[in-house]
């Protein structure tokens, strides 16, 4: 285990993370709030930084174990120091808190604790809602995209990082690659801020939307999110954008370059669109009743199944209310999640995909014990290693879904307001039922159980691995290969 260049990198990042506080600080200054909350932690980090960074270390291979590491530490320590703006500027009481919302910021998760955010100064606003801009994407994709790794090893920091059962590059190298996702999230975040501006929107709104369109996180800067507008036409352009962020980077690039049939081959695209649609109808013709028309009923629908099954959690309404069928429709979409490879959370389109083919292929060994078969997803052949991973991530996933619920009920509160508070935790959505409905918070956890939902969070964005291979004991005597 290379530990100097990790502590290289950490400061690397660290550095980074200050120069990304500089941006919420020029924001207070322009509305002439004080910076003394982004000062300090600046500060703070750019000495972490040195410290850590310092010297160039004699070895910069990266090894499994290492990026799994590095990806795992620098989500906590980030998380640390970017609660310190919100402590500082006495945004909440504890520290604990201002933990949980920078956790839920970053994983892009958008729980919050907070139940008034508009009484908060646009510089911490501004700073809340970019923590899901820059976690995204991924945190060590931003930094290999502005300091790209000069060897090949920095394929395992985009493995342990970016969602998805299989990640590969783009291009031959790597911080290329990791500058072409970034190219397209930008414009594509540039874009729904302009058609935002057309809509009617302030600027500083239009961003703080954009950020948590971009990053699926749903920190808004009004307390109705974005109900409060009370907009068709910003309904549909957060709804559609939504969905966009929620499709792998990947087939943006292969539009780019004039690969339309992959596009349109892929199978995890189509089974996407065709469960949002199928979700999108069937709520509609289910919460009809309570709205004057059906293509009113069509509007909020299609919002609401946009944003949780993008994990993002923007709400226009109150769907905590709603019939049974379909909150129990948004609470299954909570667990699919986007696809592969974009910036939602869940388990991924893509696993459930190979998760059904893997169940038709073992019943059909089961009728011809001596049949060959073979599960083949976008025209490829699934290797033996991706199938085993999906299965271990799966039996991972449930592990710390149903252990964390078991934790959480020591709360007391009701079944289902426990159980959708880690399912949203871990899923990445932010908003249950019950008390952490649309309308509510998770205000009334005790600081245990916000830092047990802070590590679901981490967990679920970070697909588990990372996070539960920080484990000692998984450490020693070569337990992780190289």
């Amino acid at each position: 285990m290379n530990r100097r260049m990790i502590a290289y990198i950490i400061g690397r990042i660290l550095l980074v993370e200050a120069a990304l506080l500089a941006l919420p600080m020029l924001v207070a200054m322009l509305y002439h709030e004080s910076v003394q909350p982004f000062l300090i932690p600046i500060l703070a980090l750019i000495l972490c930084g040195i410290l850590l960074g310092h010297g160039s270390p004699r070895s910069r291979a990266l090894y499994a174990r290492d990026g799994f590491a590095i990806v795992a530490l620098a989500w906590i320590v980030m998380s640390f120091f970017g609660a310190m703006p919100f402590y500082i500027s006495h945004s909440m009481s504890t520290f604990v808190d201002c933990f949980f919302e920078t956790v839920s910021g970053f994983t892009t998760t958008g729980a919050s604790i907070l139940t008034d955010v508009e009484h908060l100064g646009r510089g911490v606003l501004f700073w809340r809602s970019f923590t899901h801009w820059v976690g995204g994407m991924g945190v060590l994709v931003f930094v290999m995209a502005i300091l790209p790794t000069s060897d090949g090893h920095g394929m395992h920091l985009l493995r342990a990082e970016v969602p998805g059962p299989e990640v590969g590059k783009l291009v031959s190298r790597l911080g290329d690659t990791a500058k072409i996702l970034y190219g397209i999230y930008l414009v594509m975040t540039v874009v729904e801020i302009v058609l935002l501006l057309l809509g009617g929107m302030p600027l500083f709104d239009a961003c703080i939307h954009s950020f948590g369109s971009a990053g699926t996180g749903g920190f808004s800067s009004r307390n109705l999110s974005v109900g409060a507008y009370n907009s068709p036409y910003i309904d549909l352009v957060i709804g559609v954008f939504m969905l966009l962020f929620g499709v792998n980077f990947n087939l943006y690039f292969f539009l780019l370059v004039g690969k339309v049939r992959d596009v349109l081959r892929s199978e995890e695209l189509r089974a996407y669109f065709l469960i949002v649609a199928a979700a999108t109808v069937t709520i509609a013709w289910n919460i009809s009743g309570l709205f004057e028309s059906f293509s009113t009923a069509l509007r909020y629908s299609f919002f609401q199944v946009s944003s949780i099954i993008t994990t993002t959690g923007y709400a226009t309404t109150d769907f905590n209310v709603w019939p049974t069928y379909s909150r129990l429709v948004l609470v299954l979409l909570m667990f699919a999640g986007a696809c592969a490879g974009s910036t939602g959370g869940g388990i991924k389109i893509a696993r459930l995909v190979i998760l059904f083919k893997t169940a038709v292929s073992d019943m059909r060994q089961m009728l011809h014990p001596n049949a060959v078969t073979t599960i083949r997803m976008e025209g490829r052949t699934m290797s033996e290693k991706v199938l085993r991973n999906t299965h271990v991530f799966l039996v991972a996933y449930l592990l710390v879904l149903n252990l964390s619920t078991i934790l959480l009920s020591l709360d007391g509160f009701d079944l289902v307001t426990t159980f959708t508070a880690v399912a949203s935790c871990i899923n990445n959505i932010g908003p249950g039922l019950e008390l952490v409905g649309p309308m509510g918070n998770f205000a009334a956890f005790s600081p245990a159980s916000k830092l047990l939902l802070s590590f679901d969070m981490l967990a679920g964005r970070l697909e588990m691995f990372p996070i539960l291979l920080l484990v000692p004991s998984l450490w020693r005597r070569h337990s992780l290969h190289k």
